[in-house]
């Protein structure tokens, strides 16, 4: 396993999270699909769930803070300096939607959009970095910014963290990468083959043995396929929704299975 316990550099991708209506029907349907054992931090934090892989936290669930808000997976990037961070969102044209506020013994927090309305957190680590694991099943392993506009979400993810690059032989406007040191960890590209109507967003992918029996849990779990399993040079990947109507997608390595 790839376990980390030191606080992920800033841009990092380095949490994620889910508001859902039902917890126990979340932990229900989740730990089939993705492979999680579950932790209710307690009353205090309002029974927020860590999601753990080997006792190491790899995701999020929380009650939705009012009735009707939509269900979502949230990225988190973290940032050393939450305040400076959040302060260029809104310079940059990004909108502060939460925050910050203090996690008391945990951290900092703030949600916010991006120019083209794609929602995404900020954490900064004060007695918990985020993700404890990485690039393995039951954790995150990749994310797509999916937007309307990828120049304008380029310039400002770039003046945010300063890491977006070119892939060979694909435009700008289709497809970049997300850098740190030289090491890709996100993209960012069009809307591709989203819906009409679909708003900018970030997809989170999660690692899993097998993609097949994964889509084959979410489905018996209440769920639906958005995008079909299929093959890639990355790997074998699917797209789908829990019953509460979040996406995400699902990963398995090229080689396994």
């Amino acid at each position: 396993m790839t376990y980390t316990d030191t606080p992920w550099p800033a841009g990092t991708p380095c949490w994620v999270d889910l508001t859902v209506p039902d917890l126990q029907a979340a932990r229900e349907f989740y730990g089939p699909v993705v492979g999680w054992d579950f932790a209710d931090t307690g009353e205090e934090f309002g029974h927020y769930t860590l999601c753990q892989v080997e006792g190491r936290a790899a995701a999020g669930l929380g009650p939705v803070p009012q009735e009707g808000t939509p269900s979502a997976w949230t990225l988190y990037f973290a940032t050393p300096d939450l305040d400076a961070t959040a302060k260029q969102v809104g310079e940059h044209g990004g909108t502060l939607v939460a925050g910050p506020m203090d996690i008391p013994r945990n951290g900092r927090m703030a949600v916010a959009a991006d120019p083209t309305g794609a929602a995404f957190g900020l954490w900064q680590a004060d007695g918990r970095i985020g993700t404890e694991i990485v690039n393995e099943p039951g954790s995150l392993v990749w994310e797509d910014g999916r937007v309307a506009d990828v120049a304008r979400a380029r310039e400002f993810y770039t003046a945010l963290f300063g890491y977006y690059a070119p892939v060979p032989g694909v435009p700008w406007e289709v497809y970049g990468t997300a850098d740190l040191a030289g090491r890709p960890v996100g993209g960012l590209g069009g809307m591709f083959d989203a819906p009409a109507g679909t708003p900018s967003h970030w997809l989170v992918y999660f690692g899993v043995v097998s993609t097949d029996a994964a889509v084959a849990a979410a489905t018996a779990g209440g769920g639906r396929v958005v995008s079909p399993a299929a093959d890639s040079p990355f790997g074998r990947m699917a797209t789908v929704a829990d019953p509460f109507g979040a996406v995400f997608a699902l990963h398995q390595p090229p080689g396994t299975g």
